[in-house]
């Protein structure tokens, strides 16, 4: 993955936010060894005290926990808690951005509810 400069969000919440896509995706289970500051830095080129903050949100966050002298894994609760905070925190905001704007619009709310599902039909491989 590359980084975005352009992005809002500083490189560091980039890191936690694509290690959390990961745990999400299944590529980390739990009690699996998540990678190393230094691996995230090698791995997208950036400054390991960078990825080191994209790591301490997750341990923060107890999505990750550390082993003394062995390094961070995946706790058995990172998934429920990533979905969790995702569902209430930014698919609400999300949400809530797309009501308004529908309302500006004038979209009937069983128009924008067929769009959605029409979006996710597409998302999820169907015809539409």
């Amino acid at each position: 993955m590359k980084f975005y400069d352009d992005s809002d969000l500083p490189i560091y919440i980039q890191v936690a936010e694509w290690l959390e896509n990961e745990i999400l995706r299944g590529q980390f289970k739990p009690d699996d060894k998540m990678y190393s500051q230094y691996q995230l830095a090698d791995l997208f080129t950036i400054n390991p005290a960078t990825a080191g903050k994209g790591l301490s949100i997750l341990l923060d966050n107890d999505i990750l926990y550390k082993k003394r002298g062995l390094g961070m894994f995946v706790t058995s609760i990172a998934r429920s808690t990533i979905l969790f905070r995702r569902k209430s925190e930014k698919l609400s905001i999300l949400v809530k951005g797309i009501v308004d704007e529908a309302e500006r619009l004038e979209v009937p709310l069983e128009e924008l509810i067929d769009m959605l599902k029409r979006e996710k039909l597409k998302t999820e491989g169907g015809k539409v």
